[in-house]
């Protein structure tokens, strides 16, 4: 079984947001990355635990920079057996999906593993791209799967329950919370990783259908007022007239 798992570089949970002069790009001086949480906690750990019990393979996938190999690494560490980057400036989700299912044509995967989201977008749109691209049904924002030969069967949260669906392979799945459990790499890893090649490649070519015009911050919050539990008519008039939500 062929695995390939796309994984993203986000900024720390805790880092300081910014823009450059014009609001055009991300600013990342100071920036800690780390990889995306959703692509390394729930698939990447999941595609790991497939090849664990069925034999097979699982290969790392990142369209970005020389900078993003630290990232790569980390999930080589986790467990993947190799990693391949495409070396260029992610521009687009669609941008992103054409070089990953470009790759994934080459090399005959049988799933497609990605996180439902990147922490820092938010988009949840590159896992169905790549199976629009692939031709290949999409599963998206699953949390729990298993697996009989080559069929799949997928739970995943839908407004007031669950959903299951069963796919054969090869099938694109977004993997939410719940899909597997964060692994910590060990120190076997870590020095297995070090030693493990990255396959640089070039990207496709491709005409981008969009660009980024601005970013903006969201507005600042406001203060905080802080009322007398004693005194619900304050608090009834401040709801009504300042936060008008009643």
């Amino acid at each position: 079984m062929k695995l390939l798992v796309c994984v993203s570089k986000t900024p720390d949970t805790t880092a300081k947001i910014s823009f450059n002069a014009d609001h055009s790009e991300f600013n990342e001086e100071g920036i800690q990355f780390i990889m995306n949480p959703y692509d390394e906690w729930y698939a990447l750990v999941r595609a790991i635990e497939l090849k664990e019990a069925a034999g097979g393979t699982v290969t790392l996938i990142n369209i970005g920079p020389a900078s993003n190999d630290q990232i790569i690494r980390k999930g080589l560490a986790i467990g993947a057996d190799d990693a391949v980057r495409i070396d260029c400036q992610p521009k687009s989700s669609l941008f992103v999906a054409k070089q990953i299912a470009e790759f994934a044509k080459e090399g005959g995967y049988d799933m497609v593993f990605c996180g439902k989201e990147t922490i820092d977008y938010n988009g949840s749109e590159v896992g169905g791209m790549v199976a629009e691209y692939l031709g290949q049904p999409f599963i998206s924002y699953a949390t729990e799967m298993t697996l009989d030969g080559t069929t799949a069967t997928i739970k995943r949260d839908i407004e007031g329950g669950k959903e299951t669906i069963e796919v054969a392979t090869p099938f694109v799945l977004s993997a939410a919370k719940g899909l597997a459990e964060q692994r910590i790499p060990n120190m076997r890893g870590i020095m297995q990783a070090r030693r493990k090649q990255i396959d640089v490649r070039q990207p496709v070519a491709f005409d981008d259908l969009s660009t980024v015009v601005s970013y903006e911050m969201p507005p600042a919050k406001a203060e905080c007022k802080m009322i007398d539990p004693d005194n619900m008519t304050e608090l009834v008039r401040l709801l009504h007239e300042e936060a008008k939500v009643i």
